[in-house]
């Protein structure tokens, strides 16, 4: 398998310059991600389940499309193509840009950007990405979240605060 590359990025998310996956992953430097959340027309969120040989987070659940920003590219092109190779979806509207998040350790030391967009499914899980993929609705996810935050990936609860803040 060919190895990936990342930009590496500084504390304001300015490209330092191209390193591979295994390095920025190894040394935790700072790179970036897109994120989708996927929901239906009832309001559900669509959560993928990570699978279990994943380098960071496996068995987690995590947004419905999440994935690195190649070496060169954009936050959009990323989700765009993250969310073709994932659950085989092409969105038929623009992605909705919902805010970023910064460089962490519970985002792996990625900078996020948070789409999100409509379907319907079903969707083609890419099996050595995604274990299992279901709806859910949102209140579920709450109290799921409230009550077993380990069961998601470290981005997710960070996420789901800024898009739901706790009353």
């Amino acid at each position: 398998m060919n190895e990936e590359y990342f930009d590496e990025v500084n504390v304001n998310n300015d490209v330092m310059g191209p390193r591979t996956r295994t390095e920025i992953h190894r040394l935790a430097l700072r790179h970036r991600a897109a994120h989708i959340l996927v929901y239906n027309q009832r309001g559900q969120l669509f959560l993928q389940k990570r699978a279990p040989g994943k380098e960071c987070f496996p068995n987690t659940w995590d947004a419905s499309v999440s994935g690195h920003v190649q070496s060169g590219e954009s936050y959009l092109d990323c989700a765009q193509r993250e969310a073709q190779e994932e659950l085989g979806l092409v969105p038929t509207e623009p992605l909705e840009k919902l805010f970023e998040v910064d460089a962490c350790p519970e985002t792996g030391m990625e900078f996020l950007w948070v789409y999100r967009t409509h379907s319907e499914g079903p969707f083609m899980l890419q099996a050595d990405e995604i274990s299992d993929g279901q709806w859910f609705a949102t209140d579920h996810v709450a109290l799921w979240m409230r009550e077993r935050p380990q069961d998601f990936a470290g981005a997710m609860p960070l996420i789901w605060n800024l898009l739901y803040p706790p009353e």
